[in-house]
């Protein structure tokens, strides 16, 4: 592995994309969501078996760039076995990290709880692609809290702007 925060983040997405972590269906789920990009056709689709308030099971599958495919791998491998209220923390700093906003507590560029998904420290840079990694944490959120589809260019998506205020 590279020392280099750029080699580093292509060497990461490559192998997620490659070989994703928790990919497929999974049987029994609790809650699931359907998450969709819609300008750059990312769809995935989420399933996790919660056990009293932790993360048992947790899956993805669906179509999606290398970028999301290797954020929806890295956040399942994060969040499984954590309690809700941890993955819901991961959830606020991944997205606060992803779209350039500083961590409330600690004014840093990454919150505490981040760890290896530090590497996605400078998709901010990249605005076209921060959908593409936030939207599996989106999709976990809409997960957790009621199910059903989330998008990319709902009103609660940290990037979206209405046409009138653009």
């Amino acid at each position: 592995m590279s020392t280099d925060p750029k080699a580093l983040y292509q060497e990461v997405i490559l192998d997620h994309n490659k070989k994703p972590r928790n990919y497929g269906a999974l049987d029994h789920a609790s809650h699931q969501a359907e998450g969709l990009n819609p300008l750059c056709g990312d769809h995935i689709h989420l399933a996790l078996q919660l056990a009293g308030d932790t993360v048992a099971a947790i899956a993805f599958h669906g179509e999606s760039c290398a970028i999301c495919k290797a954020s929806a791998s890295m956040m399942t491998v994060a969040v499984k076995g954590k309690h809700r209220d941890e993955a819901q923390t991961l959830i606020q700093e991944f997205v606060d990290m992803a779209t350039g906003r500083p961590d409330p507590a600690s004014g840093q560029a990454v919150g505490p709880h981040i760890g290896r998904l530090a590497v996605f420290s400078g998709i901010s840079e990249l605005p076209m692609r921060v959908k593409c990694a936030v939207l599996p944490w989106h999709t976990l959120q809409s997960a957790l809290k009621t199910g059903g589809t989330t998008s990319t260019e709902a009103e609660n998506d940290p990037m979206h702007t209405p046409l009138g205020d653009a």
